[in-house]
């Protein structure tokens, strides 16, 4: 009683109803005030923040987040420069069909920085085949060349076409006829190999 006897002195209330309504009042309107003070928004951590300033927590991932982009970015830029050297591959395919060609037809024969040369090629050829999504395969050549002259000849012939065939392939494209050409292009070279030695 002594914060009643405090308040109306205070107020100068001299009527006790008055003094006993007035109490409950000003508590209420005190508890009200200090519970409005301590129920603040919970703090968010940066994580629970969404982009379009949703709610916390909504089950949702955000559509984009910085490691996101730069993740496919760099996957972009390692596609695109698996692509250059492919096309690389490509060129370097068909310059040495084209130059164990032209060094048959001058010699008549194939000396060991041509078979150096053959190794290589094959090697590419894989790549190549691998890149474009084939595999081994073991089946024979439709029509397997009759001698060592018309079998360089026609691996040239086919390892200019397939460089052709890669550089027409679109990056993102699985080429079947790639596969396909680079499996003619593997047997020739077996072909090739096993009439030389």
């Amino acid at each position: 009683m002594n914060l009643a006897q405090n308040l109306k002195s205070k107020l100068h209330i001299t009527s006790p109803v008055t003094g006993h309504l007035l109490l409950p009042i000003f508590l209420l309107t005190c508890c009200s005030i200090a519970s409005a003070q301590t129920s603040a928004t919970p703090t968010l951590r940066p994580d629970q923040i969404r982009a379009d300033k949703g709610t916390p927590n909504d089950d949702t991932t955000p559509l984009t987040t910085i490691e996101e982009e730069m993740r496919a970015k760099r996957q972009i830029k390692f596609a695109e420069k698996e692509h250059r050297e492919n096309m690389a591959r490509a060129n370097e395919i068909a310059d040495l069909g084209k130059g164990l060609a032209d060094a048959f037809k001058q010699k008549k024969q194939l000396d060991r920085e041509d078979l150096k040369r053959l190794e290589r090629l094959e090697k590419l050829t894989r790549k190549v085949r691998s890149e474009a999504g084939g595999e081994d395969c073991d089946t024979a050549l439709e029509k397997p060349p009759a001698d060592l002259e018309s079998g360089v000849s026609r691996m040239g012939e086919v390892a200019v076409s397939l460089g052709d065939k890669v550089k027409d392939t679109p990056r993102q494209v699985i080429s079947a006829s790639v596969i396909d050409e680079a499996n003619v292009l593997l047997q020739l070279i077996r072909v090739v190999r096993t009439m030389v030695h």
